[in-house]
């Protein structure tokens, strides 16, 4: 059976580069992603609720560009857990111990099977389109020389302070509502994005090209 080029895969994935963190889309815009905390939401009392809501009403009214909220939700690998329990039943001093600790592996793996325990990780994309100058359409037009690509990379620099700076509001809009947020770096991304592009691994890919 033949397998697909590289190349016809390719094409249809909107990331061009992933550099310092940041995610370079192929019609040349930029996403930050920052992964955020969680609020135990239903835990809160009812004016904790009601000032949460209002933090982040007024979070998003002071965006004047579009952001996208990521839930990321996998179920969660009980394996490697398990095997550790096991091995600590094995070198425990009583007998006593050896026996809760087995009930208790064989009462974890029961429940896992009998029910989906699922991890959940929450993100938001930030986007940056930079805007086109006549000096940024000389460095494209002379794309190729030493000092097209010095241009390239102060342009890139420039580029990545204006989103940078996105992310920044946006991390501190967040942490008026109590959730704490952190840029990814660059192979946190390249992780997030192996994810998105494998279905198999992931339940709610992220998009990029909205």
């Amino acid at each position: 059976m033949a397998t697909k080029p590289a190349g016809a895969t390719q094409q249809f994935v909107p990331v061009k580069e992933i550099r310092n963190g940041i995610v370079v889309l192929k019609d040349g815009s930029y996403r930050g992603i920052l992964i955020c905390s969680s609020i135990n939401f239903g835990l809160k009392s009812a004016d904790e609720q009601h000032a949460i809501t209002l933090g982040f009403q007024n979070f998003l009214n002071t965006l004047d560009f579009s952001i996208q909220i990521v839930v990321n939700s996998r179920k969660m690998d009980l394996r490697p857990y398990l095997a550790l329990l096991e091995e600590k039943a094995s070198v425990q001093k009583t007998e006593l111990m050896k026996i809760q600790l087995h009930e208790y592996v064989e009462f974890v793996r029961s429940f896992a099977d009998q029910a989906n325990i699922m991890t959940k990780s929450f993100y938001v994309v930030v986007p940056y389109a930079p805007r086109v100058t006549a000096a940024s359409a000389v460095s494209f037009l002379r794309r190729g020389t030493p000092r097209a690509k010095s241009t390239t990379d102060i342009s890139f620099e420039e580029d990545r302070a204006q989103l940078e700076q996105r992310l920044t509001l946006v991390a501190s809009g967040l942490a008026g509502t109590g959730v704490r947020a952190i840029p990814l770096g660059t192979e946190e991304v390249i992780e997030l994005l192996y994810r998105s592009f494998n279905p198999g691994e992931l339940e709610n890919p992220i998009r990029l090209d909205n």
